[in-house]
């Protein structure tokens, strides 16, 4: 969906990065929740529709400071195949939040509504050289049994150079809209974790005039606590599955379907 062009792209582009700064210099760190994570399984290169034997490892971090919190991940994935996909590349995503109840000190919202926050998210990719950033509205629920559910609508803006640079097409903006959360539950003295996230990223035109339709992206993670099982400290070591659904990924009309091992530990 195109948001327009000229001057106002670039205002647009200019606006989401001193949000993105004014975050930063906003946010004083309270308290951190850092993870690093083993993921293997066969994931879909959608250029030459084969799917490879792949791994990623993943540092990611959730913050929370006086006057909302934070979070970032960031992947490094290889494969087996040598077709330029996913060859020791690099890719991340950052999230500050601002929240109007903290920042004011009153209760915002009301019944199921926890909160609303704005955010300011950026994302980058190593070889493909894409950089987007994404402003938006955040709502934050209560719902039992979750640690937090929250509900992202943000614009998806372009900020990458293009071919020209050496990267992917560059495309016009759209928007994007996340589901993410964490569940806790117990089977007997088993502890589990459902966490992760559900996306969904409005079609866009590329710099050559070709339209992608709208994406799916979904990640639910289910997690068992495996270091408490064996004697050890509860929240620290994980084993599971990571289950990723993409439709029309990366642009394409190919559709991947992928369940991967999943290994995390909890600093």
């Amino acid at each position: 969906m195109r948001l327009g062009g000229g001057r106002s792209e670039v205002g647009r582009r200019r606006f989401a990065v001193a949000a993105l700064a004014a975050f930063v210099a906003a946010s004083v760190p309270a308290a951190a929740q850092t993870e690093f994570h083993f993921q293997f399984g066969e994931l879909l290169n959608p250029f030459s529709a084969q799917e490879e034997e792949s791994f990623v490892l993943t540092l990611q971090q959730a913050t929370q400071w006086k006057y909302g919190d934070s979070f970032f991940f960031i992947d490094y994935l290889d494969d087996r195949g040598r077709d330029g996909f996913n060859e020791r590349d690099f890719y991340g995503e950052w999230y500050p939040t601002l929240s109007l109840g903290k920042m004011t000190g009153k209760t915002v919202g009301g019944g199921p509504l926890a909160d609303v926050g704005f955010i300011a998210g950026l994302n980058a990719a190593g070889d493909a050289k894409v950089v987007k950033y994404l402003p938006g509205l955040r709502l934050a629920w209560k719902a039992p049994g979750f640690i937090f559910l929250n509900t992202d609508l943000m614009l998806y803006l372009d900020g990458s150079s293009g071919v020209a640079a050496g990267g992917a097409p560059k495309t016009d903006d759209s928007y994007a809209f996340d589901v993410n959360g964490l569940f806790l539950f117990s089977i007997g003295e088993q502890s589990f974790q459902i966490t992760g996230h559900l996306e969904y990223i409005w079609g866009t035109t590329n710099e050559f005039g070709v339209e992608s339709g709208g994406s799916v992206l979904a990640q639910p993670q289910f997690r068992w606590d495996a270091g408490k099982a064996f004697g050890g400290d509860a929240g620290k070591l994980f084993a599971g599955i990571e289950y990723q659904y993409w439709s029309n990924k990366l642009g394409t009309e190919e559709d991947e379907s992928a369940v991967q091992l999943l290994l995390a530990w909890q600093l």
